[in-house]
């Protein structure tokens, strides 16, 4: 029983998880200062309001705070675009960089007579049944 908890707990997808995990908390962190310390002055300087959270929708008794939700949008569309510019294309282009992807040799060449595509190993082709030299 214990055997098997430690390989689950060892497998490379759970600890790129738990590293996941502690990395965007701090991230939030960044993001959070990002959006209180610079996006929401200049909000603040264009609409003389600290955010959106000002923006409400007064229905029958009701408050239906879109303001809010803008805000939170915001803050998702910086952290998206943030982990995106900042860890994703940076990491694809380092791998892209370590492992180049290796062209796979073709599978099939076509027929000399009939120009349908055959497996290259083929003595005989399968469409006109003329018979194909072997490749070298």
């Amino acid at each position: 029983m214990l055997k098997g908890f430690r390989d689950f707990i060892l497998r490379g997808n759970v600890v790129d998880l738990a590293v996941a995990v502690v990395i965007g908390t701090a991230f939030t962190g960044i993001v959070n200062a990002l959006v209180a310390d610079l996006i929401n002055p200049l909000i603040a300087a264009i609409v003389h309001k600290p955010d959106f959270s000002y923006l409400v929708f007064h229905l029958h008794g009701g408050v239906i705070k879109y303001g809010d939700f803008l805000n939170a949008v915001i803050a998702f569309l910086l952290i998206a675009s943030s982990v995106y510019f900042f860890v994703v294309l940076p990491i694809n282009s380092l791998l892209k960089k370590f492992r180049p992807v290796k062209a796979a040799p073709p599978a099939n060449r076509p027929c000399p007579e009939c120009l349908s595509d055959i497996p290259l190993a083929a003595k005989r082709c399968s469409h006109c049944g003329q018979p194909v030299p072997a490749v070298a």
